[in-house]
């Protein structure tokens, strides 16, 4: 398949945790916690109640892996705790509290959607099999260019005295001079 995009697909549920806010400008804390490799459909299922603390099972997003962000899966799995990051909004007047956006593996992806300040950016600690699974994807398919060293051009740059201006043009006078008042 020539020119055909190559991915993989895994549904992922995400754990989200509603706790009291310390604040009194936020009532409720919400905290993604954990995923769920290969969980059927959810919208906001209970799955554990704590006192004041309850986890949702707040939804199951497609996880998928793109060969050409192979470089970006190896920079997560590279770091101390690789991670899932998953995107939430926040829509008023909806009945569900956030909505689920997006799950992806690529910590650049994540930077992206946390950059633009209108969503939640949530960062996941991966399961052990997770982390094998993406890790077998990107060592599949992550092609190491190397450094390639940028050649000098030949111009001779050292011809050229910055600030006098055009070489062609003939100044009666240096330009770094200020100009001499004429007195009579």
């Amino acid at each position: 398949m020539a020119g055909a995009a190559i991915r993989i697909e895994m549904p992922l549920g995400v754990v989200v945790r509603k706790t009291p806010g310390v604040t009194r400008w936020a009532r409720w804390n919400w905290t993604a916690v954990a995923v769920l490799p290969g969980a059927g459909p959810a919208d906001w299922v209970e799955l554990r109640r704590e006192g004041d603390a309850v986890e949702y099972h707040a939804a199951t997003l497609p996880l998928t892996l793109w060969a050409a962000e192979a470089e970006a899966y190896m920079a997560n799995l590279a770091d101390a705790q690789p991670s899932i990051y998953l995107v939430l909004r926040d829509e008023a007047g909806d009945k569900r509290p956030l909505d689920a956006v997006l799950v992806t593996a690529s910590p650049f992806e994540g930077q992206d959607y946390a950059d633009t300040g209108e969503e939640i950016v949530e960062k996941i600690p991966m399961t052990e099999g997770l982390i094998a699974w993406v890790r077998d994807f990107a060592l599949e398919h992550y092609r190491d260019d190397g450094f390639v060293k940028r050649r000098r051009d030949r111009k001779r740059v050292d011809l050229v005295e910055d600030g006098k201006g055009d070489a062609r043009i003939r100044q009666a006078s240096d330009v770094y001079r200020a100009p001499r008042r004429v007195l009579q």
